[in-house]
């Protein structure tokens, strides 16, 4: 017996259902849609927080930040997603006249999770670096303070800096700000193991 073929959405449909939902969300990848779990009291402590300090930098520039709920369209890959946070200074572009599905986002942070790990860092950067309008791929751990930056350089590579120590500030040159690591994690409850320096060797 044949399996049944899975229905084909276009990106036009699920931004309809999606309009239309009142509590769930789900991310569009190429004709299909998943729906997403929902997330942890670290998660949104993260976001908020990194939300906040993005917002106070932007205070009389023409820079937004979107936290959780704004959709952003890779069309390069046939793709509709939410990240965790996305941010832009100057004109913004989207899909249609309802400004929920941008097209140019200059950040994007993803908080990690270990059922998502190896995915943001995976196919989901491949299809993220398609957008020309990337500068900086923000990951951040909820389990332990780390922070790693990509960030696309001028032909086209993209650097790795990693941040671990509450006293370091993270250069977010797409928005033109410095994002401080004891900040991120105010308030965050973290496993006492992951606060602890290495032992000595």
């Amino acid at each position: 017996m044949s399996a049944q073929p899975k229905p084909f959405y276009r990106i036009e449909d699920w931004l309809a259902d999606e309009r239309a939902a009142l509590e769930t969300r789900s991310e569009y990848i190429d004709g299909e849609v998943f729906a997403m779990p929902g997330a942890s009291e670290a998660r949104n402590l993260i976001v908020t927080n990194i939300s906040g300090e993005l917002r106070s930098a932007f205070e009389s520039r023409p820079c937004r930040v979107y936290a959780n709920d704004m959709k952003v369209h890779i069309r390069a890959a046939n793709e509709g997603r939410y990240p965790d946070l996305a941010a832009l200074c100057g004109e913004r572009e989207f899909f249609d006249g309802r400004t929920d599905l941008l097209l140019n986002p200059s950040l994007i942070v993803e908080v990690l999770s270990d059922s998502t790990e190896g995915y943001d860092r995976g196919a989901k950067f491949a299809s993220y670096r398609l957008i020309p309008s990337l500068r900086d791929y923000l990951l951040i751990s909820q389990h332990r303070m780390q922070a790693e930056l990509y960030t696309r350089q001028s032909d086209g590579r993209w650097l790795l800096s990693d941040f671990s120590a509450p006293t370091d500030r993270i250069p977010l040159e797409s928005v033109d700000c410095l994002l401080e690591l004891a900040e991120v994690y105010d308030k965050v409850e973290l496993p006492a193991c992951s606060r602890q320096p290495p032992a000595a060797g």
